[in-house]
């Protein structure tokens, strides 16, 4: 979410030092509006549309708006702290000594630069030297611990079935391009990504020493490697079976199995002293157990050298950095690099955010708005329980097994009621590679404490700052950072329609998840376990069927439309999240009146909000990258889409038969 708003809105509203900015503001943004464009046609554009048409996305973003680029505005807040603790003389092993350095670190761009490649040379000499499978095997247990992951993708997570233990879990990994089918697709922006991404490859190996003839045909011995590893894995659409996803195994069957990975060693090596494994995606090990004996030794070696180069490109000098640009740039559309202060405050914010996220905390946040959102969640919550109450597809036995599971979330508002310790992380002020070493390993080792120990329910899955909000399956739990709990979201000043619009909108959208496709498979506990009669079951399936079939229709790009399967578990939160929301709103003094503000009923207020904060504009190589990769539809879609589902919604602006995004009341489609 980006630079829509100015700093000094951002500052007094998280600050709460004074709301008059915050009073002065207009909810309802008068000038962005379209009124040429009818609300039935497209409200989105009516909402957003002369703001969408003047707007211009930097040179260095993808995009511009609200949603996640409402998190560059947030970044310069993050610099502001990150400049103080830089330039300050902190306590030793403090986390302001230890986030100040890193930032410092990584700011000394004449160290880096003058240092080359130099930092990465021990790791490619340790490649030279590898002369047999089992060294190669040893190389990669040792990386992995590292943080250098390449082939083998290992991490530690509650178990599907039993969702109070963390086990031991492996997925497929090994690729470099965002999912399997760019490999596979021969249309001309693909065939444009393949190419970026092969010159990116040769790059590197040119910038390691290789002549340009050689670098290439290197770059096409990895390219060939990862295509036969793609070819093993599951597309992004495959990866959000639930049940498919996760295959326990005794570590003897695989190691049997797949006696060339040689399982047993493998995990020993690394640490993680166990008789299971989930094997996420058996397919994909099968697959390079294969290779392990097909692909010779030597394009083996060519392969760990690239992927080791692409994991650290971006914290070696500028050539290299230059090279991942290069290639990102084929995926996002942006025409010049970020800033290094925006870089850094994300490597910070990716390696040490919650120490960062405590100096966030304790300058910006107000106390009062944990309260506010809390009183929010609540509301919606008896919100969600009427409509599941109401529901005339759900037997009354599992609408019993609904509410247990929504009065059993667990709600995170803010930031976490205990920090992460970094007192085994050293940082030094003038060695930014060495620095990332250390962060990498210490998260390896935060994460295998974890292994075989019971799920710590108070821990956080994203940092303070970040503009996000999710709900996560095995605690049950939904998490409304502080990051998010600010306009257009959330505002004490703003009138009940806009917050409900807001960030009442997002709370029931995390609810939702709870029962969407993927969220509904697991019981109030976090279990993978059904919980539903049969004929209930069916009839969910097919109420989803028919919104992933909804929203396949809806055309982004020329021919290139949203994948209705790929985001169905983000369209069921949005259309639940609206009409959740709503009825919430509707309990409310405004909600129950029609007192107009800025001309607007209450009821139109909330309508447009919700469209406000949907409020993007992206470049059109981002969009189409989003719309194969991303499980969230884009974001006029996640406008239209749930308001043309929606009764109410057609009442407020008085849309009728004829109107492009009009729907017959048969065909639109409500689940909860």
């Amino acid at each position: 979410m980006k630079k829509l708003y100015t700093l000094c809105f951002t500052l007094s509203l998280l600050a709460c030092s004074t709301l008059t900015n915050a009073q002065k503001r207009q909810y309802v943004d008068l000038a962005g509006l379209d009124p040429a464009t009818k609300p039935g046609d497209n409200f989105f554009r009516y909402v957003n549309g002369r703001w969408y048409d003047t707007v211009k996305i930097d040179k260095d973003q993808a995009g511009v708006g609200s949603y996640s680029f409402l998190n560059i505005p947030q970044k310069r807040l993050l610099q502001n702290i990150l400049d103080s603790v830089s330039k300050s003389k902190n306590t030793p092993g403090s986390i302001e000594q230890k986030v100040g350095d890193f930032y410092a670190s990584g700011m000394d761009m004449a160290t880096i630069n003058r240092r080359g490649y130099e930092p990465v040379k021990p790791i490619l000499n340790r490649i030279n030297a590898i002369n047999s499978t089992s060294a190669l095997l040893k190389f990669l247990a040792t990386e992995l611990t590292n943080g250098n992951r390449s082939i083998i993708s290992f991490g530690i997570s509650p178990d599907n079935k039993n969702s109070s233990i963390n086990i031991a879990h492996v997925y497929q990994a090994g690729t470099g391009l965002p999912e399997k089918t760019y490999y596979y697709k021969t249309d001309s922006a693909i065939l444009q990504v393949q190419r970026a991404y092969k010159n990116y490859i040769s790059n590197l190996f040119q910038l390691t020493g290789s002549s340009k003839a050689t670098a290439q045909k290197n770059a096409d011995i990895v390219y060939g490697i990862e295509k036969q590893l793609a070819a093993g894995s599951k597309t992004n659409i495959e990866l959000r079976d639930v049940n498919a996803n996760f295959n326990k195994m005794a570590v003897a069957d695989i190691d049997r199995k797949q006696s060339n990975i040689g399982w047993k060693t493998m995990l020993s090596s690394i640490g993680s002293q166990v008789d299971s494994i989930d094997v996420a995606q058996p397919g994909y090990y099968d697959k390079l157990n294969t290779m392990l004996k097909s692909v010779s030794l030597a394009d083996w070696k060519l392969y760990l050298k690239s992927s080791t180069l692409q994991n650290y490109a971006d914290g070696l000098s500028q050539p290299f950095i230059d090279a991942s640009f290069a290639f990102n740039k084929a995926l996002s559309g942006e025409d010049t690099q970020k800033p290094r202060r925006q870089i850094m405050t994300s490597y910070v914010d990716g390696h040490l955010g919650m120490a960062l996220g405590q100096l966030y905390v304790k300058r910006y946040f107000n106390e009062d708005a944990k309260k506010r959102v809390l009183a929010l969640v609540n509301n919606l919550q008896k919100s969600f329980e009427n409509r599941i109450n109401h529901l005339d597809w759900m037997s009354d036995s599992t609408k019993q097994k609904a509410k247990e599971k929504l009065y059993t979330i667990i709600k995170k508002i803010g930031y976490p009621d205990k920090w992460r310790n970094y007192d085994a992380v050293q940082i030094s002020r003038n060695k930014f590679f060495e620095n990332l070493l250390s962060l990498n390993k210490n998260d390896y080792q935060y994460e295998l404490a974890k292994l075989n120990k019971p799920v710590d329910k108070t821990e956080w899955g994203t940092t303070p700052s970040t503009v996000t909000a999710y709900y996560n399956p095995p605690v049950n739990e939904i998490v409304f950072p502080a990051g998010i709990l600010q306009y257009p979201y959330f505002d004490f000043a703003a009138d009940d329609a806009i917050n409900y619009g807001g960030i009442g909108m997002v709370i029931g959208h995390e609810m939702t998840h709870a029962f969407d496709d993927q969220g509904a498979q697991y019981d109030k506990d976090g279990n993978v376990k059904n919980w539903w009669t049969a004929e209930d079951l069916s009839k969910f399936k097919e109420k989803t069927s028919q919104l992933a079939k909804l929203y396949s229709t809806f055309t982004v790009l020329d021919t290139v439309h949203v994948k209705g399967l790929l985001t169905l578990g983000e369209n069921t939160a949005d259309n639940g999240g609206v009409a959740i929301a709503y009825d919430a709103f509707k309990m409310t003094e405004q909600g129950k009146g029609n007192e107009k503000i800025d001309g607007f009923t209450p009821d139109q207020r909330f309508f447009l909000s919700i469209a406000r904060i949907w409020r993007v504009k992206t470049r059109d190589a981002f969009l189409r990258t989003y719309v194969n990769t991303n499980p969230h539809s884009p974001a006029m879609w996640r406008v239209n889409g749930p308001l043309m589902n929606f009764e109410p919604f057609y009442k407020a602006f008085d849309v009728k038969p004829g109107d492009k995004n009009y729907k017959p009341v048969a065909d639109r489609v409500r689940i909860w």
